[in-house]
């Protein structure tokens, strides 16, 4: 019988596979999953690219120097930095820092706060949030009728932070500091998407906004978009790290799980807190049986299990104690064809890898079935 006394150690994410977007601090953000137990499928859903030779940013650069506005907010901590390093590129390095020098300077959360800081400069005041939405209340409230507020703009136009600002009478001014692009190679992307559709992975982690926009936009060019939001209202758990990362899914009817703080550390304990819960577990045979992404624990002991095994388990188990006919679980089998040989062949290796063949009962002439514990039997055949 299992005893939690005797359960071994694991990561909480062991036997679940993650999806990773972003494009930066990627690997920071999988090494923290790997760590937890999970297998990672990187993905860069978009690439940066710095504008640092872009006529844009230089005009807009050689503006604020000459026309020095009331407030500077700065977004990111990579974009405020890329600021500054094309400004010195440029010669007018020193000249832009002692400008910002003299103005209000707002930095949206810490990582912000450390790059201005880094530049030998000092912000007015940072929320602990990190939320944009905190900076635009902390300004409305304040009053910004007449003021010229600039904005470092972090790859996408902050449409709602920079009408709000127009709306209460300030005139704006964006410094696009860098772009969001496509990635070059779209094939991570590509496999990601496939992955996701045919539930090859229980969870997509999104760190920004447009990474979730071109996951989307991808999916929609692909022709797969309704597969795509379907996994994800069902079966593929997409978590992001914060409300504003959110929105894109949200604009799609698709509900998302977010951390309190809006760090990569506690998006992964969220994760670790989801996807172990969503994790079937089940009386079986007299041990304990839990079905995970592509491992099973059973009496807490980690069971790699081959996809097709996975795929006749799962349909095992959604009918626990039942029988289920060959001709179904060949169904479920990916690319299995016609030929119901296939199911003894996978069936037999699945047994294998659970590591206790009594745990499936084949049903002479009728099919398999998972031998529910008989005490468990009136509470699942109501399910």
């Amino acid at each position: 019988m299992y005893d939690e006394q005797q359960r071994p150690e694991h990561g909480p994410l062991a036997g679940f596979t993650v999806g990773v977007t972003a494009a930066r601090r990627a690997e920071e953000l999988g090494t923290l999953l790997q760590r937890r137990g999970a297998t990672v499928l990187y993905a860069p859903a978009l690439r940066i690219v710095p504008l640092a030779d872009d006529g844009e940013l230089l005009t807009a650069t050689k503006k604020l120097i000459e026309e020095a506005p009331d407030v500077v907010v700065a977004t990111t901590a990579i974009g405020f930095r890329g600021w500054i390093e094309a400004a010195d590129g440029w010669g007018i390095g020193e000249d832009l820092v002692s400008r910002l020098r003299g103005v209000r300077l707002l930095a949206r959360g810490p990582k912000v706060k450390g790059a201005v800081r880094a530049a030998g400069l000092t912000e007015e005041w940072s929320p602990t949030s990190e939320s944009l939405a905190e900076v635009l209340d902390r300004l409305l409230e304040e009053g910004v009728e007449g003021r010229r507020v600039v904005v470092q703009l972090h790859g996408e136009p902050l449409p709602g932070f920079v009408e709000a600002l127009r709306a209460a009478g300030a005139e704006v001014m964006g410094v696009p500091v860098y772009r969001w692009m496509p990635p070059e190679d779209l094939t991570p992307l590509d496999r990601l998407l496939d992955a996701t559709v045919t539930r090859g992975l229980e969870a997509l982690a999104f760190t920004s906004a447009p990474a979730a926009a071109s996951v989307l936009s991808r999916a929609e060019e692909r022709g797969m978009l309704p597969g795509l939001l379907a996994a994800l209202h069902h079966d593929v758990l997409p978590a992001c790290v914060g409300p504003v990362t959110a929105l894109p899914f949200q604009a799609r009817g698709i509900d998302t799980v977010q951390p309190e703080r809006f760090r990569l550390g506690p998006l992964v304990q969220l994760l670790c807190q989801e996807l172990p819960a969503r994790a079937r577990t089940l009386p079986v045979a007299g041990h304990q049986v839990e079905i995970r992404g592509h491992a099973v624990m059973v009496d807490g002991a980690m069971r790699p299990v081959p996809p097709a095994g996975m795929s006749l388990l799962r349909a095992l188990s959604r009918r626990p104690g039942w029988v289920v006919a060959r001709a179904e679980l060949l169904r479920a089998l990916p690319g299995a064809g016609s030929d119901e040989h296939a199911v003894e062949t996978a069936m037999a290796r699945l047994r294998t890898a659970l590591g206790s063949p009594k745990l499936i009962q084949t049903v002479v002439k009728r099919g398999y079935r998972l031998a529910l514990d008989p005490a468990a039997d009136s509470k699942y055949a109501e399910a």
